[in-house]
């Protein structure tokens, strides 16, 4: 198999080896004297049909089945035009075979119009189907003037090579003929047909895409040959020469031979995406683009071959003996005439072009002279020749200024070299032709007053001029230039202060630690305004701004110049220190901080009319301060973390100061950083804690302190971590953040409600408390879900009190409709920690209360302290006289207890009384105080639940 592909011959050399044989075969017939004529049509046949038969396969051969690659690919990009090509050359071919077939099987052998036979008309249809095969691959034009320009110029062409030929050859044989002026015109039909189809032809053999004129012009040949046979033929016939002495089978044979050969003449493929003028593409069925040719006039062909003709008649007339025939002044006189019409022609089209190059200058100089760019056109050598308006108006220069001068004195010194580089490089570059590459620069041009103006210049290919010019455009760059320092600047600035703002704040602690000395530190100063958020809502935004904008004046005021006052956002300012390398550094920032403190705190802000009175909380943090380690030697990365930290670090302080009351100075510590990452710690593993259900709740007992009997518990939510316990005071705080306040407060309810049911349904007459925050209250159905979980548990809703903080009823007129809606349905509702929150005594008489709950700190100071001796002994009367039950939180000691009794207090809770526990041990409790004795249960202090 491998032998067999390897001896096999390719299908494109097969032309070859025909043209080969024939021209062989030819060449021996010749010389040995085989058949005479017959021998010669049989070789117009013979060569015919193998041009039909190379022409048709190679048509319709699918394209790259000749299992090369590359020439499959080359194929593929000639196209359905190609072979719209070769099928009618293979047609032409074809026809001739089968005319040289009969001419050789009958023996015949004319060419003239006089004895038309039926080979004769196959010889006319081949030479026709080979000029429509020329001409399909052409774009025709659509426009009437085309055609009859193409009309005219063929017909000069046709007249021209007439009347040569009549002058040389035809006028002397036409009178030893004889004949009629109408039969020896037929005798010369085949010659004239020819002529037309030549000259026809010529214009779309030139119009011919790039692709396709090998084979155009093989063609072409092909049928020039064929006419100077016709024309060898006739002049042969006419001149008595028998058809054994007719040369112009030879003529004809290689005329066949060169459309065998068209095949051989495939098309390269060409990009489409270059098409030069006039030539455009075509979509063929599989989506590919190819290109096609457009028609092209013959050019100074008709006025040549005329002048020609004209030439010959004179010196012929001159020198002849006949002098002309009357059919040369015929034929001359209307080629004249078209002449005329076309110079005419000519002349309209000349001047609409003038006009239309004079209104394009218009135009140009009209728009350059409108646009706001600066339009120059140079010579090669860069001196300026023109200058537009616009030139004039951004550089300030007079024409007289610019026109003349080069270039290279207008651009800035430090710019020259590189644009002198690039503009040489630009002039070598043949890569495109003219006006199709661009050079794009930027530099800085002087102006007429001195100052230097960054400009942007594309500087390109200008066609006008012998020699070449060069189109500068040039456009102002400073109006931009401007713009992007604005812009810089408003990037890193705040808008409102003038300060920097965090993100310079961000880069400039990088830029000061990464030139740190050895022995050099920084620190940051966190500032917040105490109260601000007030301000706004009570003033209003614009008095705010009017705030923090003489806050920051006086930070400003109060720093070195070498410190860096910045605006972190909000109502948060920092103060980037740099320290002096000595071991005062720390004792300088803290007086520093003070200094803030005293100058932010002491005057009022003057905001209108009024006079506002802050305080402001601040916050210290050194640079090394926690520094924790980076692996690697990667410098820019530990900068930037250690920036991060120490920013950080300062607003932690910052928020201690604040938590602490505000007012004050705090430095930073390690342990606040611990303490806000427990917190997000709690945040995160709360969320995991409520879907695996880890929260337990307890029960703390409320007693009747005059017969020590259980007449209520207090619900209180425990969260076992890992099998450790987490005060509530560390994790209710991160659950209120996270917004879990609500689902967890739904399912200490439910639990709460079930058990306590349970107990009511086995005769024990105890009532539920539990605490609800402000969120819990305002989240969506909260009065929906209450009584669903009282219907669901089936406890009554008198057994259950809702607790909530003075400042949820005193606050939030919705929440408080929402729990007289709760109280309308049966619900009680207590007072949490009463005496310290906001609620005055007219608001007792308002609200929807059953009980109000004494606040610890006042019963810890029973028999201690006669002020909380007092205060609590006025809440107990007050709520007897208001028909409100009191109960005592915090009950520690026996004297408070004792107190409290002789106070007339009729309940209480606390160490003393009864520790928080497990359902089970309620129980236990209950069923204790039911057989009707006493149980003081001791333990660790109990910590209500505010939710």
């Amino acid at each position: 198999m491998s032998g067999e592909n390897a001896t096999r011959m390719p299908p494109r050399a097969l032309p070859v080896v025909i043209v080969g044989i024939v021209g062989v075969l030819y060449a021996a017939g010749s010389l040995a004297g085989w058949g005479g004529t017959a021998f010669i049509t049989w070789a117009e046949a013979g060569a015919a049909g193998a041009a039909a038969i190379s022409l048709l396969m190679s048509a319709g051969r699918p394209r790259g089945g000749d299992g090369d690659g590359a020439s499959g690919l080359r194929r593929l990009s000639a196209g359905g035009i190609w072979r719209a090509s070769l099928r009618w050359y293979g047609i032409a071919a074809s026809c001739w075979f089968l005319g040289a077939l009969g001419s050789a099987l009958a023996d015949y052998a004319s060419r003239s119009a006089l004895s038309l036979s039926v080979p004769d008309l196959f010889y006319l249809i081949a030479v026709v189907a080979l000029v429509i095969g020329l001409v399909v691959p052409v774009r025709p034009p659509r426009d009437v003037g085309t055609w009859l320009r193409y009309a005219a110029d063929t017909y000069v062409c046709v007249c021209g090579l007439f009347v040569l030929g009549w002058v040389a050859v035809f006028g002397t044989l036409y009178h030893r003929s004889g004949e009629s002026p109408t039969e020896f015109m037929l005798e010369l039909l085949y010659p004239l047909i020819d002529i037309a189809l030549v000259c026809g032809a010529l214009p779309f053999v030139l119009g011919a895409a790039r692709g396709h004129r090998r084979p155009a012009w093989m063609g072409y040949g092909a049928l020039a040959a064929f006419a100077i046979a016709d024309i060898v033929t006739t002049f042969v016939r006419l001149h008595g020469g028998a058809p054994a002495e007719d040369p112009a089978d030879i003529l004809r044979l290689a005329g066949l031979l060169l459309l065998l050969l068209v095949p051989w003449t495939e098309p390269a493929p060409e990009p489409t995406d270059d098409l030069p003028p006039g030539v455009t593409g075509v979509v063929r069925a599989d989506g590919a683009e190819e290109r096609r040719g457009r028609m092209i006039g013959p050019g100074i062909a008709p006025a040549a071959v005329a002048a020609a003709a004209a030439l010959f008649i004179a010196g012929h007339t001159l020198t002849g003996r006949n002098g002309m025939e009357p059919v040369v002044p015929l034929v001359a006189g209307s080629a004249t005439l078209v002449l005329l019409a076309r110079l005419a022609s000519l002349l309209r089209e000349n001047d609409r072009l003038r006009r239309e190059v004079e209104a394009g200058e218009q135009h140009f100089r009209a728009l350059s002279e409108s646009v706001e760019d600066a339009v120059l056109i140079c010579d090669m050598d860069a001196t300026v020749q023109y200058a537009s308006a616009g030139a004039l108006r951004t550089y300030h220069y007079t024409a007289d200024e610019l026109v003349g001068r080069p270039l290279q004195e207008l651009i800035h010194p430090e710019d020259l070299p590189r644009l002198e580089e690039v503009f040489t490089e630009f002039l070598e570059a043949e890569d495109g032709p003219l006006g199709e590459d661009v050079l794009r620069i930027s530099c800085r041009v002087r102006a007429a007053d001195g100052t230097w103006l960054p400009t942007e210049s594309t500087v390109s290919r200008y066609s006008g001029g012998e020699c070449g010019r060069l189109l500068v455009t040039t456009r102002d760059l400073s109006a931009q230039a401007a713009l992007q320092r604005q812009v810089a600047h408003l990037t890193f600035h705040d808008g409102l202060t003038g300060l920097p703002n965090r993100s310079y704040l961000e880069e400039r602690t990088r830029e000061l630690l990464s030139r740190q000395g050895s022995g050099d530190k920084i620190a940051v100063v966190f500032v917040d305004l105490d109260g601000f958020t007030d301000v706004n809502d009570s003033a209003g935004h614009a008095a705010g701004d009017q705030v923090l904008a003489q806050a920051a004046r006086r930070l400003r005021g109060n720093v070195l110049a070498d410190d860096t006052v910045a605006r972190w956002g909000g109502d948060e300012f920092a103060v980037l220190v740099q320290l002096p390398s000595d071991e005062r550094e720390t004792q300088a920032t803290v007086e520093l901080a003070g200094r803030l403190l005293r100058v932010l705190s002491a005057d009022p802000y003057q905001v209108g009319g009024k006079q506002i009175v802050l305080t402001a909380s601040v916050g210290i943090a050194f640079a090394g301060d926690d520094e924790r380690p980076v692996r690697g030697s990667d410098s820019g990365r530990r900068i930037r973390r250690s920036a991060a930290d120490l920013l950080r670090n300062g607003d932690l302080a910052m928020a201690r100061a604040k938590e602490m009351g505000g007012g004050r100075v705090e430095v930073y510590a390690p342990h606040m950083h611990a303490d806000v990452v427990r917190r997000l710690e709690l945040g995160s593993d709360l969320q995991r804690a409520l879907a695996e259900e880890q929260f337990a709740v307890e029960f703390q007992p409320v007693v009747d302190l005059a017969t020590s009997r259980v007449t209520g518990v207090e619900a209180l939510l425990r969260w076992w971590r890992g099998g450790e316990q987490v005060p509530p005071e560390e994790f209710i705080g991160p659950a209120e953040e996270a917004g879990l306040m609500p689902p967890l407060g739904d399912w200490v309810l439910r639990e709460a409600c079930r058990e306590v049911a349970r107990w009511r349904r086995d005769s024990w007459e105890v009532g539920l408390s539990v605490n609800f925050t402000a969120r819990q209250i305002g989240a969506p159905r909260f009065v929906e879900t209450v009584a669903a979980v009282l219907e669901e548990t089936g406890l009554p809703p008198h057994a259950l009190t809702l607790e909530v903080r003075e400042e949820v009823l005193v606050d939030d007129g919705t929440k408080v409709e929402r729990l007289e809606a709760l109280r309308d349905l049966g619900v009680r509702l207590a007072i949490d920690d009463f005496g310290t929150g906001y609620a005055s005594l007219a608001y007792l008489g308002r609200l929807p209360v059953d009980v109000i709950k004494i606040d610890p700190s006042f019963v810890a100071g029973l028999g201690a302290d006669e002020t909380s001796t007092l205060l609590t002994r006025t809440i107990v009367r007050l709520g007897s006289d208001l028909g409100l039950t009191v109960v005592a939180e915090g009950i520690e000691r026996p004297e408070q207890l004792e107190l409290l009794r002789e106070m007339g207090c009729p309940r209480g809770q606390g160490f003393l009384v009864a520790r928080p526990m497990a359902a089970g041990r309620v129980e236990s409790l209950v069923r204790t105080n039911l057989a009707g004795g006493g149980d003081d249960v001791s333990g660790e202090l109990p910590l209500p639940l505010p939710g």
